[in-house]
């Protein structure tokens, strides 16, 4: 009797309990999981934004746009996700340490960030692009290109005269002098580089 019920028990009943190897599934979901991360993972030098796909890197500006957007004229994040055409979650997602989560839920924009910026500086020779690592930088360089257009478009250069000796620090804290000579802009003008789109390196 007691043999019969071993062998109900075992192995005509119930399967006997078996021992996964570690590893296995979860060990390839942790893998994927790290792998993923990885590819997702916020750039913060010029080589990770350059060696990501070119959609990342439009993806990446745009999310920089909206924060200072936010930041400069204190619109919501909806709102200047929508101007430039990207979800609001993904600027959470990427940009998160650029913002500040209110009681109410709602994101603003902290008063500056050290998200990483590709952009553009003249030089005698052309455009030249540059890693910044600091909002006020980057609002100081864009305030030029603005000054820079307005030369260019009504020839009034009392915005452009503001910038004369100052310089734009880069993420490696190199300095980069304004270029406010208006000889040397008319012939860069001419060249079609200064273009105010071009501040963005990602804008050909």
């Amino acid at each position: 009797m007691k043999k019969n019920l071993k062998q109900q028990n075992g192995r005509f009943g119930r399967k006997p309990k078996t021992y996964k190897k570690p590893g296995g599934k979860s060990r390839n979901r942790a893998i994927r999981r790290k792998i993923k991360s990885r590819r997702e993972r916020v750039p913060t030098t010029a080589q990770q934004y350059f060696s990501r796909s070119r959609k990342f890197q439009e993806t990446w500006d745009s999310i920089s746009h909206v924060i200072s957007k936010m930041r400069a004229e204190r619109v919501s994040l909806r709102r200047a996700s929508k101007e430039f055409g990207i979800h609001p979650a993904m600027v959470v997602k990427f940009g998160r340490s650029a913002l500040r989560k209110q009681r109410n839920g709602h994101y603003v924009a902290r008063k500056t960030d050290r998200l990483l910026r590709i952009l553009s500086v003249v030089t005698p020779e052309g455009r030249r692009e540059i890693a910044v690592r600091d909002s006020r930088q980057a609002s100081l360089l864009g305030s030029y290109w603005a000054a820079v257009q307005r030369y260019l478009q009504t020839g009034d250069d009392s915005a452009l005269r503001e910038f004369q000796g100052k310089k734009v620090t880069d993420a490696s804290r190199k300095r980069h002098l304004f270029i406010t000579d208006v000889n040397q802009l008319n012939r860069l003008g001419s060249a079609g580089v200064l273009s105010f789109e071009s501040l963005y390196s990602g804008v050909r």
